[in-house]
């Protein structure tokens, strides 16, 4: 699981911005927190809410970054292709900078790296040795050439130092077999996010034929999906799959996987292919494909706009599957943004993240990190009225 996440000069957040799920000893426990295997208290779900353009998309970003570029750098890229990061526009030539902490099996690490769209600039990896770090291996560029040690990190060094700089160690270690780095590589898989390079993938048509085919290979997921689904009360009383005949980019027939809406209303009963079902049932069942995996596994999710084309409600529905055990078995976690501002009725202030931006500069904080706010205020009214700022100044 992730306690926080650190970064600066990333999109429109020059500054240094730090994303915490750690609650601290404070708060009155919470369905939507934990206690970590290390001790420490852990928010399960953060949601981000902020005006249109103030750094939302921008504020979850670093982590399907980070979830790339330590897991699969190495191999899906060339030597020739850029770094996918944003410096901020007027910090271009500057570089970026990153640094996580998480847990995986009890044990603490913590990765940094520093970067430009160039190359990797400093990565470094460490674990936590009673109440301090220790590195596991730190990469430097020196002049041209990169300095590489280890302690303790399965990773020869002479292979290390000539590993190419718009990847990842850890992303070329797993791929030689380093069972500590696929360790590493494991986790950040776990990472699960509709957000590209491009920012927020948008529903299309094409979303609904791939979530089929995943959950085509996955019956399980299909079985978990169908049921919420139909839970959900969308006029829905079952979901099935359908094999159909299609058209790919090259023109060429092709099997494709369609997922068909059975309604039932006594002993009426008619199938509707989800093309033609309401946008928030596509939604819904697009978004299940990114959730479950996550849930039964464990792992994080990373949702922008979660509430694009769905009902308050039923947003805070997908929300609640992250909150007892039963539905969120192995701790996974959600972050979130959302323009349904309700939420401050539902979260309470260590759950929650602002995000603004002046003059060109974003900026973000959690509700509890602002003074004079109670616990027992009601967030909504607040935010509403202006006192909290991230309001759109119109």
């Amino acid at each position: 699981m992730i306690k926080r996440i650190l970064f600066r000069n990333f999109y429109s957040f020059e500054e240094e911005t730090e994303v915490s799920f750690e609650v601290g000893k404070k708060p009155t426990n919470s369905t939507y927190d934990l206690v970590s295997e290390d001790g420490s208290r852990i928010n399960k779900v953060i949601g981000v809410i902020g005006p249109n353009g103030s750094g939302k998309t921008q504020l979850l970003k670093p982590l399907p970054f980070l979830a790339w570029f330590v897991s699969s750098s190495y191999k899906s890229s060339s030597p020739k292709d850029k770094v996918p990061l944003e410096a901020h526009k007027l910090g271009s030539d500057k570089s970026t900078y990153f640094e996580i902490e998480f847990i995986i099996n009890g044990t603490s690490f913590r990765y940094h790296l520093e970067a430009t769209r160039e190359h990797v600039i400093n990565e470094s990896l460490y674990v936590k040795t009673s109440h301090l770090y220790s590195y596991l291996f730190i990469r430097e560029l020196k002049g041209e050439n990169y300095e590489y040690k280890h302690k303790g990190f399965d990773f020869q060094k002479n292979v290390a130092e000539k590993i190419r700089g718009n990847a990842s160690i850890i992303s070329a270690a797993h791929m030689y077999d380093s069972e500590e780095a696929s360790k590493i590589v494991d986790f950040f898989e776990s990472i699960t996010s509709n957000i590209n390079v491009m920012g927020r993938e948008y529903y299309h048509e094409g979303a609904l034929i791939e979530s089929a085919s995943f959950f085509k290979d996955f019956d399980n997921y299909h079985d978990i999906a169908k049921e919420l689904i139909c839970d959900f009360d969308l006029g829905l009383s079952s979901v099935e799959l359908m094999e159909a005949i299609g058209t790919n980019e090259k023109g060429e027939e092709e099997k494709i996987t369609l997922p068909v809406g059975v309604h039932k209303d006594g002993d009426k009963t008619f199938e509707l292919p989800f093309f033609e079902e309401s946008n928030g049932t596509k939604s819904t069942y697009v978004l299940l494909r990114k959730i479950i995996p996550v849930l039964e596994n464990g792992g994080i999710a990373v949702l922008d706009e979660i509430d694009s084309d769905l009902h308050f409600h039923m947003m805070v529905k997908l929300i609640e599957l992250f909150k007892h055990k039963h539905t969120n078995p192995n701790n996974a976690q959600l972050i979130f943004s959302c323009h349904s501002h309700e939420i401050l009725n539902v979260f309470r202030k260590h759950q929650v993240i602002l995000t603004e931006k002046e003059s060109l500069y974003s900026e973000a904080w959690r509700l509890d990190e602002m003074k004079g706010l109670r616990a027992d205020d009601n967030l909504y009214a607040k935010y509403q009225a202006g006192a909290l700022g991230a309001v759109p100044n119109i």
